[in-house]
């Protein structure tokens, strides 16, 4: 799931985890506030760094959905070129683009962080959305519209997309 900050990916994805396991999926959610307290600690958000970042994490989400893990990635993946290198990690046939589509006076009232302030302030530099550029996605799988729609709305809309493709691979 890609998106700004403040967009919902994160919200989606623990809730639509939550529905799965509750139905008996075994489901990871891997968001960006983990990974960089752990993995990617001490990346900072320039290019290259959130490259690296992005690639870590193609590699462990290959890695859970190698072993039949349904994984839920949440990150702002603000470039085309680090969504393709994540799909050519994770492979064709496991990587789906969801794009939580949120404008960014959206985001901003949602700053639970208080990090679009900072960046407005010049605290925080390279912040997607205010002096970093987020390519929209040009053909993503699914499109969420946080804007218009709650989060049991936006969920109830990835759970009937996600089902499908569970049952799929099952069938697979």
């Amino acid at each position: 799931m890609c998106g700004l900050s403040g967009s919902g990916k994160s919200t989606l994805a623990f809730n639509l985890d939550r529905v799965l396991t509750d139905r008996g999926f075994l489901c990871q959610v891997i968001d960006g506030d983990i990974i960089r307290g752990g993995l990617s600690k001490g990346l900072g958000f320039s290019v290259a760094d959130r490259y690296e970042n992005l690639r870590r994490v193609a590699e462990v989400a290959k890695l859970f959905s190698a072993c039949g893990v349904i994984t839920f990635v949440s990150f702002i993946s603000p470039t085309t070129q680090i969504r393709l290198m994540a799909r050519e990690i994770i492979g064709i046939d496991d990587f789906k683009e969801i794009f939580i589509n949120a404008p960014v006076e959206i985001c901003e009232y949602r700053d639970t962080k208080g990090l679009y302030k900072k960046a407005r302030a010049g605290e925080i530099k390279d912040f997607t959305g205010i002096d970093s550029p987020f390519e929209p996605p040009e053909c993503p799988d699914l499109i969420l519209n946080t804007k218009d729609h709650s989060v049991d709305e936006s969920t109830d809309q990835l759970l009937a997309y996600v089902l499908p493709l569970i049952a799929f691979k099952e069938l697979s």
